[in-house]
């Protein structure tokens, strides 16, 4: 009975923000604190009116993260989770989520001081982040980076 009323999922767009370490030139990803829980994340928003969801994604790391970066307009995969909002409402969202190498990283920026920033291993990163999803689509994304590495195929911009 409770289907009925069952909401559409709504979409979001997320960056999943990585570099290569300078001395050991391993892959290492950007998780950020969530400003209302706190909890461990990717820098993840709405869509943007004018803009694809690569770019809104883009936006996303730079205004909580402060990142900039090299953008694949090629999704990296997509994960569920219930989004929740003002009210205690619980509205089910799929994420798409974008490569961003990192090549920039900016001392100002919208959410500075909001939230915290850490580089880890993508090993870690998933166990950090809650979705399973997202921890699935992290050990994916992380297993791949390192295959073209051992390939000698270059990552860097």
């Amino acid at each position: 009975m409770m289907l009925m009323f069952r909401r559409p999922a709504r979409m979001q767009c997320a960056a999943l923000c990585y570099r290569l370490q300078k001395k050991t030139g391993k892959p290492e990803m950007l998780v950020i604190t969530s400003r209302d829980t706190g909890r461990w994340v990717i820098p993840k928003g709405w869509p943007m009116e004018g803009k694809s969801s690569a770019q809104a994604a883009e936006r996303e790391a730079y205004e909580e993260a402060g990142v900039k970066g090299v953008l694949s307009e090629t999704m990296a995969g997509a994960y569920m989770y219930e989004k929740g909002m003002n009210g205690g409402l619980k509205v089910p969202c799929r994420v798409q989520v974008y490569p961003l190498l990192v090549t920039n990283m900016l001392k100002n920026f919208p959410e500075r001081g909001s939230r915290r920033l850490e580089w880890v291993s993508f090993e870690e990163a998933a166990a950090r982040v809650a979705e399973p999803g997202l921890k699935a689509l992290i050990e994916q994304f992380g297993h791949e980076l390192m295959q073209l590495e051992r390939a000698g195929t270059s990552l860097s911009a």
